[in-house]
C-alpha cells in the first residue's frame, strides 16, 4: 500500500500559504483605503442659519469652524494666492442679493512665502453674512454653494464646495 498523506499535506500547506497572502494582500489595502480617508477628512465644518430681520429682509449666516492648525481664507485673498472664499447663489427670480458677504472673525494678513502674496484668512471661525431682501411677500429658498480652500503651515487641501439650501418664509 502507498502512503497518499505526504502528498495531501503538501497540498494543504499550499492552500494555507495562499489563503494567508490573500488575507495579508486584504488587509494592507484595508489599512491604506482607511489611512487615505482620514488623511483627506475635511477640517471646516460648515453651519446656514437664516434670520429674518423684517418684512423682507433676511440675514444669511455661513458659519465656517476650522479644526487647528488649519485656516481658511478670505473672500478678499488676492489673485495669485490660495482659492478664496467664495459664495455662489443659484438664480432665484424672489431674491436680490447685493454685494458680497461680510465676513466677522479675527482676520489675519501675512506676506506667504509660497504663493508670494499677502494672504487674508481666519483661524477657528468664520461668519460670512449676507443680507438678501424677498421682492415680494413669499415662501421660497435660496440655494447655492460655498467654496473654499483650507491650509496650514505644511500643506493645502484643494478646494472644495459645500452646497446649501435654505427656507425664506
Amino acid at each position: 500500500m502507498r502512503n497518499y498523506g505526504h502528498a495531501f499535506n503538501a497540498n494543504k500547506t499550499e492552500n494555507i500559504n495562499k489563503e494567508m497572502k490573500r488575507f495579508t494582500l486584504l488587509a494592507t489595502l484595508l489599512f491604506i483605503t482607511v489611512a487615505a480617508i482620514a488623511q483627506f477628512k475635511d477640517p471646516v465644518q460648515w453651519n446656514f442659519n437664516t434670520v429674518k430681520k423684517s418684512d423682507k429682509v433676511y440675514e444669511i449666516t455661513f458659519t465656517a469652524t476650522v479644526a487647528k492648525p488649519w485656516h481658511i481664507y478670505s473672500q478678499t485673498t488676492p489673485k495669485g494666492g490660495p482659492v478664496p472664499t467664495k459664495i455662489v447663489f443659484k438664480t432665484n427670480p424672489l431674491v436680490t442679493i447685493k454685494g458680497s458677504a461680510k465676513e466677522n472673525g479675527a482676520l489675519k494678513q501675512v506676506h506667504d512665502q509660497y504663493f508670494n502674496v499677502d494672504v487674508k484668512y481666519f483661524n477657528d471661525k468664520v461668519d460670512f453674512v449676507q443680507t438678501v431682501t424677498l421682492k415680494a411677500n413669499a415662501k421660497t429658498n435660496i440655494s447655492g454653494t460655498v467654496e473654499y480652500m483650507v491650509c496650514n503651515d505644511q500643506e493645502c487641501l484643494p478646494p472644495k464646495k459645500v452646497p446649501f439650501d435654505l427656507k425664506l418664509q
